[in-house]
């Protein structure tokens, strides 16, 4: 079994920053690609970071300059550090990863998710 667990999220003035981690555990043989979604209540998950193995880096327009993801191989996790947070940036984040277990099976995993909140 393979299991994402995120950490880091909370209330933060406009402006503040806040950094998530994802920590993957289990049976992983290989991490490929990891990235963030988010989600407001009432639309579509959205693609705000991805990083491959490589260390290839894609945002979303909304969050370029201000976001920066980041990877760690030999701790299996994966960061979201968000600087110059923005109200429109409040949403519930997903964490995932495509993974390669140690049965060769290939799957995306996500995390359980954590909320974001940027309010005065």
């Amino acid at each position: 079994q393979v299991q994402l667990v995120e950490s880091g999220g909370g209330l933060v003035q406009p402006g503040g920053s806040l950094r998530l981690s994802c920590a993957a555990s289990g049976s992983i043989f290989t991490i490929y690609a990891m990235g963030w979604y988010r989600q407001v209540p009432g639309n579509e998950r959205e693609l705000v970071a991805r990083i491959t193995s490589g260390g290839t880096t894609t945002y979303a327009d909304s969050v370029k300059g201000r976001f920066t993801i980041s990877r760690d191989n030999i701790r299996n996790t994966g960061y979201l550090q968000m600087n110059s947070l923005k109200p429109e940036d409040t949403a519930v984040y997903y964490c995932y990863a495509l993974i390669k277990a140690t049965d060769w099976s290939t799957n995306n995993y996500w995390g359980q998710g954590t909320q974001v909140t940027v309010s005065s």
